[in-house]
């Protein structure tokens, strides 16, 4: 079976937007490390040996140590030089793990598990790792991220071509990945779902940006045909006409699925009956050290 993601192509976007020379576009990983920070925050103990998990530039592993919740964080990335001076760095790919069996107490992994093909063996990998009642935090782009975008390009190659190939990655449903923190081995799984919308003057300062956050397409099923100036530019004017605000400008969707999971303990409460939580994270979070 052919890989979804053509990770080499994934690695050198990635690489791109780390490298780029320009001011840095992480609003997203900004979003995630104060959401993750404010969740870890609550959780009323002490994790001794964490490990931030292809986190990109460190932001996030920095918001988190700021809680005071965390001893020792190593930062897992693909290449040294996502690393920053003073950090415990260790080298590996995407869908690598290069940690021993239980040998930390926290992993968090911000908005990068979207780019695994094996992102089933990656959870695994992950509990494998904790100790007995560790946690688990991550970020992951949800299934209405860049929706109108992909709404707009499929429409504008069906209009011009009379076909259509693959623009804009799959994201995942949030049931989906309620699903693979069970299937993994996780205790008391829970997953909540932010929605941001950011708006813009067109479609070219958003396609913009998402080169610079290294999110341009990497499907191993891409068309390889270069696209035209014609193409962008009819994709602008739909793009203006279904998804803009009055004031003319466009919207653009992002959607990020928070979860987190324990590693079994046998002080843990017994989970409840899959699919039958409702409760944001956060209120998981305190519940789990009030007992």
């Amino acid at each position: 079976m052919e890989a979804i993601f053509d990770q080499a192509l994934v690695e050198k976007n990635r690489l791109r937007a780390i490298g780029s020379s320009a001011e840095p576009v992480d609003f997203l990983l900004k979003v995630a490390a104060e959401e993750l920070s404010e969740r870890l925050a609550v959780v009323e103990r002490r994790f001794d040996e964490a490990a931030e998990i292809h986190g990109y530039s460190g932001l996030v592993s920095r918001a988190l140590a700021r809680t005071g919740k965390i001893g020792r964080m190593a930062r897992v990335e693909t290449d040294p030089r996502f690393a920053a001076p003073g950090d415990i760095f260790l080298k590996a790919p995407l869908e690598q793990l290069p940690l021993a069996p239980a040998s930390i107490n926290l992993a968090v992994s911000p908005l990068s598990l979207h780019l695994t093909n094996d992102t089933p063996g990656v959870f695994v990998q992950i509990r494998r790792a904790l100790r007995p009642d560790g946690l688990f935090l991550a970020a992951i782009p949800g299934g209405d991220t860049l929706q109108e975008l992909r709404d707009v390009l499929l429409q504008t190659e069906i209009e011009m071509t009379g076909g259509a190939s693959p623009r804009v990655i799959p994201f995942a449903d949030i049931r989906d990945i309620g699903a693979l923190l069970q299937r993994a081995g996780f205790a008391l799984p829970v997953t909540d779902k932010e929605t941001y919308t950011v708006r813009y003057d067109s479609i070219f300062p958003l396609m913009k940006d998402l080169r610079a956050m290294g999110m341009s397409n990497p499907l191993s099923a891409r068309s390889r045909k270069p696209l035209t100036r014609a193409f962008f530019l009819r994709a602008a004017e739909l793009y203006a006409e279904r998804y803009s605000d009055p004031d003319g400008r466009i919207r653009a969707t992002f959607s990020i699925i928070y979860l987190s999971g324990w590693a079994p303990h046998e002080s843990q409460q017994k989970p409840l009956k899959p699919g039958s939580a409702k409760v944001r994270l956060a209120d998981a979070l305190k519940a789990k050290t009030t007992g």
